[in-house]
């Protein structure tokens, strides 16, 4: 059939409505040879409902969904699905057939981004020139039109295309050419596993060659590849420089014709690439054994998260994809859970206090234990010239509730009587929680109890009238725990004029508490801002609990708040795991502090509940963390400050996608049993 006839039905029943043009490429990438049946039933019936039976809202994109449906993968890791042979494997495979072809874009070197065409958001800031991403498409079209018309094929260059952009726009040429090879030079990077299967099959002397559909020629290509850390190869097939291409199929004869004229003989052929249609079915139609290396943003697009910022979001998934899903390694579900989860968060997080830390000029960083553990960590990767700034530092609730009874005592007898009340605690458990147990005896005696008496709304508010009869002598017990502390903070401070707390939240009582102590009670003038990554929200029993601190400033929030990003404010809800989902990600691999004593020296020690916990995983997320924030900054340093800041929303969005899941709930589990949280 006519190309020029086929074009016009392709445009008349995919492309004519754009929500039917992008389901059905959505459909469409998830299917594969046989499978493309189904793909064109879809289409037919996208069409027949939309323009027979009136179906309109199928003619929308549903690009700004409120809240995405997307689920993380919870059969085994997601990595596991496009996980390839050794690359040794493959490449002895590859080596049974005379001449190697490869593909370039998707195969050989990935661009960090979900979508080819984001690079373009990238020249269109250096130069100056707003929406220039859709009018650098939109000229590659028209250039391709234009293209067909004169020489009745497609296959346009990139002067051709800045022509016309040229004159559209006044661009200039040569600038804007310079600026978008210098960009795919600075974000382009080798497959790690394809650069792995080039070397075996160099190896072993194989003649490899390079057949792209390309609006870049062949220099430009050959310099990119030297760039991503390949060495030259053997021959260059580029569509644009040939007026053929692997969609018509045609530049597969060309190939054939050329190769087997240079070695005067009739050759074998293997082709891998990413795309099923010319790569694939193409390749075979035209006697090229075909290898399908399926795009990595294709294996993962079902899993990403969409509801975030174009560029941010585009990074994001990009990243995520090339990693997951390069086909090199197969990871752990909790790796996973950090890289594709963790990571953003973690990033975005570190970016803001350190934002906070340069523009308030603070002294001293406090990572709050546990949830600092990893932050700091990250923290310091970041910024490596702040290390000096930062303190990993022991602190609890318990422990501060104790040390500042004095001031807080209406948190004090929540925290100890009223949060136990019904839930079969003793007496004795209780006092010995509150390290308080020699005062059991006479609490026993005044109240009528035994020390195995379980605690309930009838009783109590008498145990509570019992410990604010004999008050200060409930404080004689903590007096121990408090010099303990103010030697322990006096060096955690030492130099230092002004501090932050870092904590993952929720009501920040950890930093206000550390503040009165450090400040009030231990008078240290040394001024502690709260920093937390998620305040309290509209589903806690105290929704307003912090909104003064918030609001004054001696608190503030990255992800969310009651005055930003209030649709995850109203969204968050700790009666649903949501706190656990990013508490996981912060845990450490010690216990919780118990409390702050005295040795026998009269030096200050530190006393956990539980000296170190089991991992489950902790490790792995941490590595996975880390592994992420590394690959983020590697990429984003390389396009300045402006375009790696991650925005609190951009963070929190790929967590919607992990809620309510199946493997978040057996390490729920799996904390739970550890006491851990």
């Amino acid at each position: 059939m006519n190309r020029q006839i086929v074009d016009k039905i392709y445009g008349a029943v995919v492309n004519q409505v754009p929500g039917i043009r992008e389901r059905y490429k959505q459909k469409r990438n998830q299917t594969k040879g046989l499978g493309r049946i189904n793909a064109w039933i879809y289409l037919l019936y996208l069409n027949v409902a939309y323009h027979i039976f009136r179906r309109k809202k199928l003619g929308i994109i549903e690009k700004y969904p409120y809240y995405e449906s997307k689920k993380l993968y919870s059969e085994g890791s997601e990595s596991s699905l496009s996980k390839r042979e050794a690359p040794e494997i493959f490449a002895k495979d590859l080596a049974t057939y005379d001449v190697v072809s490869f593909d370039v874009f998707d195969t050989l070197i990935f661009r960090p981004f979900s979508s080819p065409a984001d690079l373009f958001f990238f020249v269109g800031d250096a130069l100056g020139y707003m929406d220039f991403k859709r009018i650098r498409q939109e000229m590659e079209w028209k250039a391709r039109e234009k293209k067909y018309k004169q020489e009745k094929h497609y296959e346009v260059n990139l002067d051709e295309i800045y022509t016309l952009l040229s004159e559209e726009t006044g661009i200039a040429k040569e600038k804007g050419m310079a600026l978008e090879i210098e960009l795919e030079e600075k974000f382009c990077f080798a497959n790690p596993y394809m650069i792995e299967v080039i070397k075996e099959l160099r190896k072993q002397k194989k003649r490899i060659i390079i057949t792209s559909d390309m609006y870049l020629n062949t220099e430009q290509i050959k310099k990119l590849l030297l760039k991503c850390g390949y060495d030259e190869f053997d021959a260059y097939y580029v569509s644009c420089d040939i007026g053929k291409s692997k969609s018509n199929g045609d530049l597969y004869d060309e190939v054939r014709h050329r190769e087997e004229a240079l070695q005067r003989k009739k050759l074998t052929f293997v082709h891998t690439g990413d795309n099923f249609v010319a790569d694939i079915e193409h390749a075979k139609k035209h006697q090229f054994s075909p290898r399908h290396y399926v795009n990595v943003n294709a294996a993962g697009e079902q899993y990403r998260a969409e509801d975030m910022s174009a560029i941010t979001g585009s990074l994001y998934r990009g990243i995520v994809n090339a990693h997951i899903h390069n086909g090199l390694k197969e990871y752990s579900r909790e790796y996973e859970y950090g890289y594709i989860y963790g990571g953003l968060f973690v990033t975005g997080y570190c970016q803001f206090i350190h934002e906070y830390v340069k523009q308030h000029k603070v002294d001293r960083i406090l990572f709050l234990a546990r949830d600092g553990y990893v932050l700091k960590k990250a923290y310091e990767i970041l910024y490596p010239g702040e290390v000096e700034k930062c303190r990993y530092v022991y602190w609890s609730r318990l422990a501060a509730t104790k040390m500042s009874a004095r001031y807080f005592k209406y948190d004090y007898f929540r925290r100890f009587l009223y949060h136990k009340v019904n839930q079969n605690y003793s007496l004795k458990s209780i006092l010995k929680s509150m390290e308080v147990d020699d005062m059991l005896e006479d609490l026993c005696r005044e109240a009528g109890y035994t020390e195995n008496t379980i605690l309930t709304d009838k009783n109590v508010d008498s145990v509570k009238s019992f410990f604010m009869k004999y008050w200060e002598q409930v404080l004689k017990h903590y007096e121990e725990q408090l010099e303990a502390g103010k030697q322990y903070f006096q060096e955690v401070l030492q130099g230092s004029n002004t501090a932050v707390a870092v904590d993952i939240g929720w009501a920040g009582s950890g930093a206000i508490t550390l503040n009165h102590i450090v400040n009030e009670i231990w008078e240290m003038n040394c001024p502690i801002t709260g920093i937390i990554a998620g305040t309290n929200t509209c589903h806690n029993a105290e929704p307003d609990a912090s909104e003064t601190f918030l609001q004054s400033g001696k608190l503030v929030s990255y992800l969310y708040s009651q005055r930003e990003n209030r649709d995850i404010w109203k969204f968050h809800d700790p009666g649903k795991n949501h706190n656990l989902y990013w508490e996981m990600l912060l845990d450490a691999p010690h216990g919780s502090l118990k409390g702050f004593y005295l040795d026998e020296s009269g030096k200050w020690e530190c006393r956990l509940k539980e000296e170190s916990v089991e991992d489950h995983g902790i490790s792995e997320m941490q590595k996975g963390i880390l592994a992420f924030l590394k690959e983020w900054s590697n990429m984003t340093s390389k396009i300045g400050r402006a375009f790696w800041e991650i925005y609190g929303r951009d963070a929190y969005s790929p967590m919607i996608n992990a809620m309510d899941n199946v493997f978040i709930a057996s390490i729920k589990e799996l904390m739970d049993d550890a006491n851990v949280g």
